[in-house]
Order: structure tokens, then sequence, then C-alpha cells
């Protein structure tokens, strides 16, 4: 994976913390944090707007957002929506937050990246992360706008020119094939040569308007296997675990880690994560000490079945490397090598 070293070590040393010295079972990875729901794009996959205009009106305070995050204990954040750049007070909840040596991601489909980029201040704690589904007509197609492609392409250059960090998302659908997936990593790792990508298997969001789309289990790892043969998978700057690359592929398989990843919006910390809502409680604490986590995964709730999702899997490949010396050792050279 392509994360920094001095991520990559305030990160293990956080999880050795948790798991070793203090001896919790569950604890949060990354804080997903949504201080709106308002977007200004209308994408087949997300339901975020589909919420009453009064919700979409509302913000959620600096102070609640960053108290949140404080309260987690989480060492990173992800603050998506809605469109965070939408924020009035985006800046002032990110400026905070990396104050207190958080790593932030900024998630945004970059329409008002070039128009806001002055409101932030390069650093090694803060990213933008772009959502990048797919080359020009296929991510205008998925966005259901046309020019957003070139839009974003723009904010990402000038991002990098100006000394950000900038990392992407990218969504693939039953629609897509190795090939298109091929095409756009290849394109963000090789010409726009953003610093890190992430990618994940479009999940059945129960609110999206487009439930046609989504990748059932074995799609997933047959696109994936195949798209990441040829030494791609290596080749590309991928945020992932090697474990979770490989549980992608199919080489392994993960219980879900919801409580990992934990989702933070207007209405309280999510149960069990941002795709379900099976009720909200005020505090991490409840999120994690109130939820029937063994009730929830494949197998055990049917609308896990076909979830492949980043916020699930992603923390159990990482405690999976922690608990394993050989899986550590592969993702630290993995880690020293950017990828390649």
């Amino acid at each position: 994976m392509a994360m920094p070293l001095r991520q990559t070590i305030r990160v293990a040393t956080y999880l050795f913390d948790q798991k070793v010295i203090k001896r919790r079972d569950k604890f949060p990875l990354i804080v997903e944090l949504e201080p709106l729901f308002a977007c200004n794009l209308k994408c087949e996959g997300c339901g975020k707007i589909q919420h009453p205009a009064g919700v979409l009106k509302q913000r959620m305070p600096v102070a609640q957002a960053v108290g949140a995050v404080l309260e987690s204990g989480a060492p990173m954040v992800s603050i998506a929506g809605g469109e965070p750049l939408m924020h009035p007070q985006i800046d002032e909840i990110t400026q905070q937050l990396v104050a207190r040596r958080k790593y932030v991601f900024l998630c945004t489909n970059a329409m008002l990246l070039r128009k806001k980029m002055d409101l932030f201040t390069p650093s090694p704690y803060f990213a933008f992360a772009v959502h990048i589904d797919g080359l020009r007509e296929r991510h205008d197609e998925s966005v259901a706008k046309e020019g957003v492609f070139d839009e974003a392409v723009a904010a990402i250059k000038e991002a990098k020119r100006r000394g950000f960090r900038v990392t992407t998302n990218s969504t693939f659908f039953n629609t897509d094939t190795p090939q298109t997936v091929i095409d756009v990593l290849n394109y963000l790792n090789d010409d726009l040569k953003v610093d890190e990508m992430m990618i994940s298997p479009a999940y059945a969001y129960e609110k999206a308007p487009d439930q046609e789309h989504f990748l059932g289990v074995e799609q997933t790892r047959e696109l994936f296997r195949k798209a990441f043969a040829g030494g791609n998978r290596r080749r590309w700057r991928l945020n992932h675990s090697p474990l979770f690359l490989d549980f992608l592929e199919g080489r392994t398989d993960f219980p879900c880690t919801a409580w990992g990843i934990p989702n933070y919006s207007l209405f309280g910390w999510q149960r069990p994560c941002y795709l379900m809502s099976d009720g909200y409680v005020p505090t991490y604490r409840r999120l994690v000490e109130e939820t029937d986590w063994d009730s929830y995964g494949r197998g055990k709730d049917p609308r896990c079945e076909n979830c492949m999702a980043h916020c699930g899997y992603e923390p159990t490949a990482v405690l999976a490397t922690m608990s394993s010396l050989k899986e550590s050792l592969r993702a630290a050279r993995e880690t020293a090598t950017g990828g390649r």
C-alpha cells in the first residue's frame, strides 16, 4: 500500500496501544464524518440527497464534528457527506482536526475544489480524496452530469501543483469490466500521479436510486482478480492493506468488522455502518456496547450478502495483518516500495 511511512507508524502504534496495552476488543481505525447530507450532484449510486429538504439544509456545528472524532479516539477521519465543500465551516473543521494531529481525508466530487482551495493549507496530516469512478464518459454518466470529470482532473492537477496530497476513491459496478478498472487506475496512477488510490466494489446502499448495478461477491472477485493480473496490483499506488486486496480477489475471506470504521452524521453514530440504518446513538461507546455485532455479516443478515465494502472488511484485514509477523513484514515491504 502507498500510505506514507509517518502515517503507517502512527496507525501501527495506535493499534498496538488499543489491542495490546489497553486490551480493547473494539476500537475505531478511521471515523467517517458526515457534517451534512446536501450535495451538488445526483449520483445514481448514492442516496444521501434522498433525505427531506429540512435535513438537507442542516450543517453540523464545528464543535460537534470535532468532538465526535475526539470522543472516538481514532487517528484518522474521512470527511464526506453529501459534498463537504458545501459546508460553510469545512475549513475550520479540517484545521481543528489537523491541529490535533488527526489524519484527515476530505472526500469531494471536486466541483467546488478549485474555488475553495485557498481555504486549506498543505499538511502531511491532510489530503483531498476525489471521487473518480471512470474515465470521462463513464464518470460523467455515473454522476449524471457532463463536465464533472474534466473539472475533477483540473482540480487534482491544481491541488498537486500547490503541494497538497491528493488521493482518489473509485467505485466499480457490474457494468464495469477488468479493462475499465485498468484504464481508470492507469490514468490516475501514471498520468495524474495521485498519491494514493482507494477502490471499492459498489455496495447495496439501500437508499440509492440505482439498485440494479451493484456487484455480487463472485462478480467482485472475478473483476478484481482479472484487473490485478499482470503486475497491476503491485504497480498501482493502492491505499489498501495487502490482505484487503487479497480479499477483493477471493484469495482469502474475512468477517465484517463494521465497528472499525464507524459513521457519525447529523443523526449521530449510525448502527451498524453507513450502508445500513438500524438506528443511531449519541456516543461511540454506546454504538460499540449496544450494537449486536454478531447479527451482521454474510450468512447472518441478508442485506450483507453481497457486501465487500472497505468500511467492513478493511479493518478486519488490518487487524489480521497486525496479528501476523509474516503479513506485517509484507505490508511494511509494500509500504517501503510505494506499492510497487
